[in-house]
């Protein structure tokens, strides 16, 4: 009988199905003799059913003519081997895949042979039959609409009593490996997005509504593993923490936008779930009593992590209520917690499970309140104070009494270090763009942008302060049971539903003291000079998203602090024109320039969340060492203009002026002056190794470059514009006082130096002639690229005598205060304006109080 199975025959033929079903239906046994044929013939009937579907009608009535389903349930009944499992899988997966007809779909579905297959009992330790079973449960899904998903369900009294696909489906929801959760996670989604009524009931009804738990308790134990990858980061810096970090960062966002597609189903009852697990497993007991300042104990994710986790909660899962009750816990004073105390809310005991243990979880949910029902969180206070501490590790006051998370936000920007500020700035700029939040919310957490603030005043304008009209349109009107439908509705649903009650005072201030406290802060950010350009450009664009159009909110005390502040930085800017990169200061200020208006002026924030998980290097903007390496001095160049910029454009923001898109600043041409370039016949744009020099102004000197191998030139040093070089040039004996430029090096940052033992040498520190900083944003930050920075060089000149040496020390040091002016002289006209506007901005404000 085998052999006749191999004899030719025209293989797309109804003649070679009806024979292929007809040696299937003689099996009687599977084993290790006949087991291949069986797994061919398996194959061969999809490719046939598959090829008849899109042909000839014809191939699946004899489908059905011979119930051939019912013969792959006896085949897989008989089989004692995996391989035929196997097999029968991905032929049911392939069919059901590419089967268009809906006849043939009805059909396959019609019969209880599918649900038999889904809840037959395989050896699932085989992980490649767990792997093709998934994808035949997850073929099935794609097919599934209101019509087909009642074929295998079963039904009592109107309500689904059976649902073996999603039930058994479920159950590696959290399987350990990643392509297994992402099928079972695209399943679930499907048939979420089916819409039928009983089947929503079904997913999200005792006791299968479980899932939506376990999600939110794994969700929370990956949020726990990031922590724990970020705290060693911060003590173990290299690129496979931050590879770690990054890895756990992709699955939590997974997460986040699997549970925010959930959502988008449309289901009540299970975003109400997601919701309330959400507050409360996560935001509650761990995201917001973690933003504090002082160390927390291990059982806490750390204020970065909470910072990170709440951007991308907001950003990401599109819940209105979910944003609307978050942000109003931030206004929320939380008391009576002591970090001895497991935090517990309403009952929900917060533990760690493994992956595994969320596998067929079942588990009941025990109940233990304490004694007044209520979440037990406190939160250290830190008040908005006008101090700037420069060490950001202390508050303005005692961190042991309460304070809402909304005021330790603005102590993180006030007095954080500089993670823990970007990461405040971030959930500012997220609450500032998520669209769910009510405006009288917002206008709470004063961050509501003017734009709004003259459209709700607007409004009031137009009809009338107490007239029906304004009731009907103004955003905090609609009521429920009493409560306006705005922050006061959130409340009031904290206290009812989640027992957090907020005791806090300067709720019930007027937005206009919210909006001053935030204006305050940001203001006063700009004066640390401890925190990072970057950082500070992120502060920059909430500002302008706050104040876009008017300096009305800006008083004298604001204006004296962004003043002082450009004023010092203006001094750092012009200690630059004497630094080590100075020939490239004009050029990185011109491009700062551009880059600063535009993320300033955006309408989203530059970077992601994400960034302030990642360690950060400890700036060298502070350390002026004179032995200090060309490129700590780039970096410390790149931050001083990138601060400055940015203080200098918020400056002529505070006055109502228009920003310009380039700095007012000479040319190069309009402040050079006679110089040995000329002498020497140097010419635009500078001296380039094989051009011929004039010799009238070089010093004879020998270097070794190599050892043992020691050579003469001549010594120049000379400037053009703000651009200056040493250049080493040989003697043509040809023509006598010209020579040919050998080697070239940038004359800014060579720091000479006569040897103190050998008066006759002179030392000097060779940068690269290429600035290494075209995007400090990526390049500060990232160690493998600093790993390949280009170090300095050494250069030790001979000189015939002492005089001679001398002669070249004053040389250099006299080009060198050359170039130095011509910087200064093309940046003249910016740094006049900037007196020029301190001159005027107390005018501007005449009439504003302090």
């Amino acid at each position: 009988m085998w052999s006749s199975f191999w004899r030719s025959r025209y293989r797309f033929s109804l003649d070679e199905l009806r024979y292929l079903v007809d040696q299937l239906m003689k099996v009687q046994i599977v084993n290790e003799v006949n087991k291949d044929f069986v797994i061919e013939a398996l194959r061969s009937v999809a490719e046939l059913i598959t090829y008849g579907d899109q042909h000839d009608a014809a191939f699946f009535e004899l489908f059905m003519e011979k119930q051939v389903l019912g013969e792959f349930v006896r085949i897989l009944k008989l089989s004692k081997t995996v391989i035929v499992s196997l097999q029968l899988l991905q032929t049911m997966s392939i069919m059901i895949q590419n089967l268009k007809s809906e006849h043939s779909i009805y059909y396959m579905f019609s019969n209880e042979h599918v649900n038999y297959l889904i809840t037959y009992s395989f050896d699932f330790r085989n992980e490649e039959l767990l792997s093709y079973y998934i994808s035949f449960l997850r073929a099935i899904s794609i097919k599934l609409n209101k019509d087909t998903i009642s074929l295998l369900v079963k039904m009592h009294d109107d309500e689904i009593v059976s649902f073996p696909l999603y039930v058994d489906a479920i159950r590696f929801a959290f399987h350990e490996e990643s392509m297994i959760q992402t099928a079972v996670r695209a399943l679930t989604l499907n048939i979420y997005h089916v819409g039928d009524d009983a089947v929503n009931r079904f997913i999200s009804r005792a006791p299968h509504e479980i899932y939506f738990l376990n999600l939110i308790k794994f969700f929370r134990d990956q949020c726990s593993n990031l922590n724990h990858l970020v705290s060693d980061a911060s003590k173990n810096i290299g690129p496979e923490s931050r590879s770690s970090i990054l890895t756990a960062v992709d699955e939590i966002e997974d997460n986040l936008y699997y549970i925010s597609d959930v959502v988008s189903a449309g289901i009540p009852d299970v975003g109400r779930l997601i919701m309330d697990n959400i507050l409360k497993l996560l935001i509650f007991p761990l995201v917001l009593p973690s933003l504090r300042i002082e160390t927390v104990d291990e059982t806490r994710i750390g204020a970065v992590t909470a910072l990170y986790l709440l951007c991308c909660i907001l950003r990401i899962v599109k819940i209105k209520d979910l944003a609307n009750t978050v942000a109003a816990a931030l206004l929320c004073r939380t008391e009576n917690f002591t970090e001895d105390v497991v935090a517990k809310i309403n009952g929900y005991k917060l533990e760690h499970h493994s992956s595994n243990s969320y596998q067929n979880s079942n588990a009941n949910i025990h109940s233990s309140e304490s004694d007044d029902g209520s979440l037990l969180v406190t939160i250290p206070t830190s008040s908005s104070s006008q101090s700037h501490p420069e060490n950001g590790t202390t508050l303005g006051q005692d961190c042991s009494t309460s304070c809402t998370p909304r005021e330790a936000l603005l102590s993180f920007v006030s007095s954080g270090n500089d993670v823990q500020v970007s990461g405040s700035l971030s959930v500012l700029a997220t609450l500032l763009q998520t669209k769910e939040l009510d405006e009288s919310t917002v206008d709470a957490l004063g961050i509501l942008p003017q734009r709004k603030q003259h459209k709700k005043q607007l409004l009031r304008a137009l009809v009338g302060e107490d007239s029906g009209e304004e009731q009907l349109f103004s955003s905090s009107s609609l009521v429920k049971d009493g409560i306006s439908s705005g922050l006061d509705f959130y409340l009031q649903k904290l206290r009812d539903h989640y027992g957090v009650s907020c005791g806090c005072p300067e709720v019930e201030a007027s937005p206009r003291v919210h909006r001053f406290v935030v204006l305050d802060t940001l203001v006063g950010l700009f004066c640390r000079s401890v925190i990072s350009a970057e950082t500070l450009w992120d502060g920059g664009w909430l500002l302008r998203q706050l104040l876009p159009h008017s300096e009305r909110e800006f008083n004298r005390s604001h204006l004296r602090l962004l003043k002082d502040s450009l004023h010092n930085c203006s001094n750092r800017v012009l200690e630059e024109t004497r630094g080590t990169w100075s020939d490239m200061l004009v050029t990185v200020l011109c491009d700062e320039w551009r880059k600063c208006k535009r993320a300033i002026e955006s309408s989203s924030p530059r970077k992601y969340p994400k960034s302030i998980l990642f360690p950060r290097q400890k700036s060298v903007s502070n350390e002026l060492t004179s032995g200090e390496s060309s490129f700590a001095a780039g970096e410390r160049m790149c931050e001083t203009v990138k601060v400055y910029v940015l203080l200098h454009h918020l400056h002529i923001f505070s006055l109502g002026r228009v920003l310009l898109d380039q700095p007012t600043l000479f040319s190069a041409a309009e402040v050079s002056v006679e110089s040995r370039a000329k002498n020497s016949g140097v010419n635009p744009p500078g001296p380039k190794p094989s051009t011929e020099i004039n010799l009238v102004d070089a010093l004879p000197c020998r270097i070794s470059f190599e050892r043992g191998k020691e050579r003469h030139f001549c010594f120049l040093s000379v400037t053009m514009g703000s651009s200056g070089w040493l250049v080493l040039a040989e003697e043509l004996p040809m023509k006598q006082g010209y020579g040919v430029v050998r080697v070239v090096a940038p004359l800014a940052g060579c720091n000479p130096r006569i040897d103190d033992k050998h008066l006759k040498w002179l030392h000097l520190q060779i940068r690269p002639s290429s600035f290494p900083f075209s995007d400090t944003s990526n390049y500060i930050n990232n160690e493998k690229v600093k790993s390949k920075a280009l170090v300095d060089g050494r250069w030790t000149l001979a000189f015939r005598d002492e005089e001679i040496c001398k002669r070249a020390l004053s040389m250099i040091v006299e080009e060198a205060n050359l170039q130095s002016h011509q910087v200064e002289s093309i940046l003249k006209p910016l740094l006049e304006l900037d007196t020029n506007l301190d001159n005027s901005s107390f005018q501007c404000t005449e009439g504003n109080s302090s």
